[in-house]
């Protein structure tokens, strides 16, 4: 009867410690390699928010729209016209820096990860996104850029922007065609080992 009783009291603690050793995963809701990202975008005519969301839903990330103080209506993102607001920005930089709603997320110095997205406008990053790499600190932080373009290259504008910036880890960015399928975004991602 005591050995009986032994084994059970023995078996019963055995599935108390595996259990207890068993219990390594992340929490549910943890982002991939237990860091805290952020996907920050502009978008003009909604690729770059396409992609940004597909981004932020593969990595669980949290997502923040960059938007000027004034947007930008589809009138003036039209570069065919002269007078547009693109176009008078484009000829005339001291007109480039639009301001912004709000420089940053609630938590911004939580981040570790931060994506940066924006669309190409005349190869470089639009300058939406001056305002928003020079009002913040990315000091302790991964910055991984990424664009949307029909036809121009990513090209210097992720260097660009991190000269800017001044601070942070800046990562080699991604160019995606229009808006990003989220097979093109998750092959993308899984090649960043994050």
């Amino acid at each position: 009867m005591m050995k009986k009783l032994l084994t059970i009291v023995c078996s019963a603690l055995c599935m108390l410690a595996f259990t207890a050793c068993g219990n390594t995963a992340a929490p549910a809701g943890a982002p991939p390699g237990g860091h805290k990202i952020l996907v920050a975008y502009y978008s003009g005519t909604g690729n770059t928010k396409t992609t940004a969301e597909r981004i932020a839903a593969k990595l669980s990330a949290d997502l923040f729209e960059i938007v000027p103080s004034e947007p930008y209506t589809q009138a003036d993102l039209d570069y065919n016209d002269e007078n547009s607001r693109v176009m008078r920005e484009h000829n005339d930089p001291s007109l480039r820096h639009p301001g912004l709603r709000q420089a940053a997320p609630d938590g911004f110095a939580a981040y570790d990860v931060v994506f940066v997205g924006y669309p190409i406008w005349w190869g470089e990053a639009s300058w939406v996104l001056d305002d928003f790499v020079t009002q913040n600190d990315f000091t302790g932080k991964t910055v991984i850029p990424f664009c949307t373009s029909v036809s121009s290259p990513l090209g210097e504008s992720a260097a660009h922007l991190a000269a800017r910036a001044g601070t942070g880890t800046w990562r080699d960015g991604m160019r995606f065609r229009g808006a990003a399928s989220a097979d093109e975004v998750a092959a993308w991602v899984s090649e960043l080992d994050l």
